[in-house]
């Protein structure tokens, strides 16, 4: 028997017996079904991309402890900042619109509890984002606290890297989280000098054999910044060049930030916190994390985490919640539209109701598979009357919604099934109708800046182009 015979039969057995468990698994069906395809339609390189980022037994392991001392830590910390009373029947009755139906349910299935001292300003793009940063950096008098998906060796980096440092030096304590995955291509030493002026660094589920990485799914997504536990920033934008609009191939880089100030700072510093806790061991309980706030505003906002190790897909819910509950319009922003059938489904109803859907995506895409797999939704959600734009000044990178004014989603959770179930995210849910209004502003014009797609031009696209969106859509559940 010839060594390739083996290897046929030995890659056969061993598809049949991964197949079995992606079936005993329980996964979505549509989740396990792309596997399947995987699997058959590329035999033998299937098998190596499953072992790659299909398998999830470490989500039951890691993320189950991970549940429940986040849930321990979050109780412990905000125990006298902030109360988890049950005000849901309360918010139920004095909000008659989406408030009182999203607040209690964030609170119930994210512990996340409501803030009223607050004050919000947006940050759009990365020159007046990493400006704000730097400065908050500079202003620290007792800790800077800051964990984000991606940081590259750039020039950005280097500027907000040696204010770290200088702060450092100076006795300030400093704690940095970066994704393993996210900064792959990060030097290994990039942060040794920070880490000798005696700052701390915390890696994200490292990825030691990267062949066979199942901890390529499970990304921390989060962009998070905490000064002194006064101030927070949170949004869509990494560390990197490309975010000031100096990558040629992208143009313009569309984002929008956060800069908090009060009680919503708190909560911010604690999925930090907990953050630390999981990539250290180090847990912190200074009362100098949780200062005294004084009055900063009337902003009422919840922060919200969600990932691998929540109970409920909160950010999920909360976005099909807006979606489905909208009176008047929802206006949507996100680089991917790879939306599950929850969320076509809510999105397709609020159009065919007369609510005002209108989604903006970019017209150029960073990730191809997941550009033909978002175009593959555009006839269903064309015909059901929602309004679809494609940013033309550069690449838009912002994860927002906003609806009927009095709501308003800023984070890091695309519209996507990656952002719903495999990434660990941070939003801002924001009910204050200043804030929601200047972010219904930018987006109108954004849409200046767009190209509103038609069902009648769009059916016009060629064969090839409607063959491989189908064929992305395929693998849509696993990208």
């Amino acid at each position: 028997m010839s060594i390739l015979t083996l290897l046929t039969i030995f890659f056969t057995i061993l598809t049949i017996m991964i197949s079995i468990i992606l079936v005993l698994e329980n996964r979505s069906p549509a989740r396990t079904v792309a596997w399947l395809l995987v699997l058959i339609l590329l035999p033998g390189i299937g098998i190596f991309i499953y072992f790659y980022i299909g398998r999830n037994h470490r989500k039951k392991k890691t993320f189950i402890k991970k549940q429940k001392n986040d849930y321990r830590l979050l109780r412990r910390l905000l125990h006298e900042q902030t109360s988890f009373s049950d005000y849901t029947n309360l918010f139920r009755e004095t909000f008659k619109d989406l408030r009182g139906k999203l607040i209690p349910l964030l609170i119930e299935n994210t512990n996340s509890p409501i803030t009223i001292n607050n004050e919000a300003k947006i940050l759009n793009n990365g020159d007046e984002t990493f400006e704000e940063m730097l400065r908050a950096i500079e202003e620290a008098e007792d800790h800077i606290n800051m964990e984000f998906f991606i940081i590259k060796d750039s020039s950005i980096a280097n500027r907000i890297k040696k204010a770290l440092v200088r702060q450092a030096q100076r006795g300030i304590k400093v704690r940095l989280i970066y994704d393993a995955v996210g900064c792959w291509r990060l030097k290994s030493g990039f942060f040794d000098d920070l880490k000798e002026a005696g700052g701390k660094v915390g890696v994200f589920l490292p990825v030691t054999i990267p062949l066979f990485g199942s901890r390529l799914n499970y990304r921390n997504h989060r962009k998070i910044l905490v000064i002194d536990g006064r101030v927070g920033f949170l949004g869509g934008i990494n560390i990197g060049d490309e975010y000031l609009g100096l990558n040629p191939k992208m143009g313009f880089w569309r984002d929008t930030h956060l800069k908090l100030k009060g009680e919503a700072v708190y909560v911010l510093q604690a999925i930090f916190l907990m953050d630390w806790f999981f990539v250290s061991g180090e847990e912190l309980d200074d009362r100098n994390y949780f200062p005294k706030q004084s009055h900063c505003g009337e902003s009422l906002i919840q922060i919200a985490a969600s990932g691998p190790d929540s109970y409920w897909q909160s950010i999920h819910q909360a976005y099909f919640t807006s979606m489905s509950a909208a009176k008047n319009y929802v206006y949507i922003a996100s680089p991917y539209l790879v939306p599950d059938e929850s969320i076509l489904m809510a999105l397709k109803t609020a159009a065919l109701s007369g609510i005002d859907v209108r989604i903006l995506i970019p017209a150029k895409p960073d990730h191809k598979t997941v550009f033909w797999a978002s175009r593959s939704h555009f006839t269903e959600l064309l015909e059901a009357g929602v309004k679809i734009y494609q940013y033309q000044k550069g690449f838009i990178h912002s994860k927002i919604i906003i609806a009927d004014d009095v709501f308003a989603s800023v984070g890091t959770a695309n519209l996507d099934i990656r952002s719903f179930q495999l990434n660990f995210e941070v939003n801002a849910f924001i009910y204050d109708e200043e804030v929601n209004l200047q972010l219904k502003k930018d987006y109108m014009k954004d849409l200046e800046d767009s190209t509103e797609i038609t069902l009648e031009e769009f059916e016009k696209r060629s064969t090839t182009d409607k063959l491989v969106e189908s064929l992305a859509r395929l693998f849509s559940p696993i990208l």
